[in-house]
C-alpha cells in the first residue's frame, strides 16, 4: 500500500531560512533515514516545497481565474514536504513517520513537525 506523509513546519522559521535562486541547484542533502528507506525499496517519491512566502492560490469564480499570494489556510505550520512510502500497512507508515518527526533539523535538534500519514487510494487517476 502506498501512503503519502504530508510534512509541517513553522512557517516563521521555514521563511528565516535561505532558498536556492530558481535557476541554482538546491544543495544536495544526506539523511540517514532515507538513505534506509532507498536502500529498502520502500521510497517511492518526494520532496520540498518552496517556502510559504512564493505559494499562490488560484480558483476560478464566473469563469475568471483569480490568483491571489501565499497559502490559503492561516495557520502557523505550512507543508513543506510530501513523500509517498510503499508499505506493507498503516502501522509501518506511522512508524516512517515517527522518524520523520524526530530527524534532527538545525544544529541537530530534533525537529517534532507533525506528519500526516494518508493512504494514497486507487483512482481515475492511476
Amino acid at each position: 500500500m502506498k501512503y503519502l506523509m504530508l510534512v509541517c513546519w513553522d512557517a516563521e522559521k521555514m521563511d528565516a531560512q535561505s532558498e536556492p535562486e530558481p535557476n541554482e541547484n538546491a544543495k544536495e542533502e544526506s539523511f540517514p533515514w532515507l538513505d534506509d528507506l532507498r536502500a529498502r525499496g520502500i521510497w517511492v517519491t518526494g520532496d520540498q516545497l518552496a517556502s510559504p512566502r512564493r505559494a499562490r492560490s488560484v480558483r476560478v469564480r464566473d469563469g475568471k481565474t483569480l490568483v491571489t499570494d501565499g497559502p490559503f489556510a492561516e495557520t502557523k505550520e505550512f507543508l513543506v514536504g510530501y513523500w509517498i512510502v510503499e508499505v506493507s500497512g498503516e502501522a509501518r507508515a506511522l512508524d516512517i513517520a515517527a522518524r520523520v518527526s524526530s530527524c534532527p533539523g538545525p544544529g541537530g535538534t530534533p525537529l517534532n513537525m507533525p506528519v500526516e500519514v494518508r493512504q494514497v487510494m486507487p483512482g481515475p487517476c492511476a
